[in-house]
């Protein structure tokens, strides 16, 4: 998102464009899949004055605008990653921490099943399956 979009998108919600925001926003696009901490350490590279709730609550504002959405990837803190993106399933490994992803379009065939028979409607986005990924199945990370 250009800084001109997003500082229009803030003005109609009666809000100004912040350096803080747009390096907060900037640091999700280019790290991928960040926790508020990764954030917050890339922000700092910038801007070393930035504290870590500066940082929690513009990704909660980022995430009301729309502009980018979250998943719990752990049993921490939540992972950030830019909202338009197209959905994905997240693979994680417990081993070493590797994040991959996969088409949604596996979990489709699951999905249906589950809204036929229990009413159920999956929110495919913030599917996370935990395993070991091939490398660490293969003991390249020992």
């Amino acid at each position: 998102m250009s800084e001109s979009s997003l500082a229009e998108l803030l003005r109609a919600r009666g809000l100004r464009l912040t350096a803080q925001r747009q390096l907060i926003l900037q640091a999700v696009l280019d790290l991928g899949h960040a926790t508020p901490e990764q954030v917050h350490t890339a922000v700092r590279e910038v801007a070393a004055g930035v504290n870590i709730t500066t940082i929690y609550r513009t990704l909660e504002l980022l995430e009301r605008l729309g502009l980018v959405t979250h998943t719990h990837l752990s049993h921490g803190s939540p992972t950030y990653h830019a909202a338009g993106e197209d959905q994905h399933v997240h693979l994680v490994c417990r081993e070493c921490g590797a994040i991959d992803e996969v088409d949604p379009e596996l979990l489709h065939p699951l999905s249906d099943q589950l809204a036929g028979d229990r009413g159920f409607r999956v929110d495919i986005g913030h599917v996370s399956f935990f395993g070991l990924c091939a490398r660490c199945v293969d003991g390249e990370h020992s």
